[in-house]
C-alpha cells in the first residue's frame, strides 16, 4: 500500500525530465528529508499516516518545489551539454588537418576558397571551443548565481545548437571543396567525425530548452 510520501516521490518523479544521475540525486535527497521528517514527527506523537501526512506539507506542493528542481536539472543538462561540445570541437583540429587523412587531399593544392573556409572554421572553432569553456565554468562554478541558474541553461543550449549547425555547414562545405580537387566525393568521415557527433550535442542541448520551457 502506497504511503503519503511515496505518492508524492512519484509525483515528483514524473514532474522532473532531465538527466538521470541528478534526478536521482535530486529524488534521494526528497526521500531522505521526507523520511527523517516523518521520523521526527512520529518521536513527537503523531502517528505514521499523520507523520507522514505532515511531512509532505511541510516539503512543499509540487507546484511550488518542481520549478526549482527543473532549475538545477537544466544546469545539470547544460553541463552534459557543453562538456560533449567541447569534446568534439577540441578534435577537429586533428580531423581537419590537410594532408594528414587519405580523404582530406588536396591534389591541386589549396584554393582560394579552401584558404578561406579553413581560416573561417578556424575562428569559428575557436570561438565555440572558448564558448564551450565558459558554459562548462558557468554551470559548475557559477550556478550559485541565481542570473546562471535562471538564464544560462538557455543560454548554453542556443549557443550549442547554432554551434553545432555552423560547425556542421562549414564542414560539408571544406569536404565538397576537398572533393573538387580530389575527384571525388567522400562524405562518410564528415559524418562521422563532424555532423553525428554535433547532431548528438544539438539533441542535449534541445533537452536543456525542453527543461527551461517546461
Amino acid at each position: 500500500m502506497s504511503t503519503s510520501v511515496d505518492d508524492y516521490l512519484v509525483g515528483l518523479t514524473k514532474a522532473l525530465p532531465g538527466p538521470r544521475r541528478k534526478k536521482a540525486d535530486l529524488l534521494a535527497e526528497a526521500r531522505d528529508h521526507l523520511t527523517d521528517a516523518t521520523e521526527a514527527l512520529e518521536a513527537d506523537g503523531l502517528d505514521r499516516t499523520a507523520a507522514e501526512r505532515a511531512a509532505v506539507a511541510d516539503f512543499g506542493d509540487l507546484s511550488d518545489v518542481v520549478p526549482a528542481y527543473r532549475e538545477e536539472l537544466a544546469v545539470a543538462q547544460s553541463r552534459i551539454t557543453a562538456a560533449l561540445l567541447f569534446g568534439v570541437l577540441i578534435l577537429q583540429p586533428l580531423i581537419w588537418q590537410p594532408g594528414v587523412w587519405s580523404w582530406n587531399q588536396d591534389l591541386g593544392g589549396p584554393s582560394a576558397l579552401s584558404v578561406i573556409l579553413e581560416h573561417l572554421i578556424r575562428w569559428v572553432g575557436a570561438f565555440t571551443i572558448a564558448g564551450a569553456v565558459i558554459a562548462l565554468l558557468a554551470t559548475s562554478l557559477g550556478q550559485r548565481f541565481a542570473l546562471v541558474r535562471q538564464h544560462g541553461a538557455r543560454m548554453i543550449a542556443v549557443f550549442a545548437i547554432v554551434s553545432a549547425v555552423v560547425v556542421s555547414l562549414g564542414g560539408m562545405s571544406m569536404t565538397l571543396e576537398w572533393s573538387l580537387a580530389s575527384g571525388r566525393l567522400d562524405v562518410i568521415p564528415v559524418s562521422a567525425f563532424v555532423v553525428v557527433p554535433l547532431f548528438l550535442v544539438g539533441l542535449q542541448a534541445r533537452r536543456g530548452l525542453r527543461l527551461v520551457r517546461a
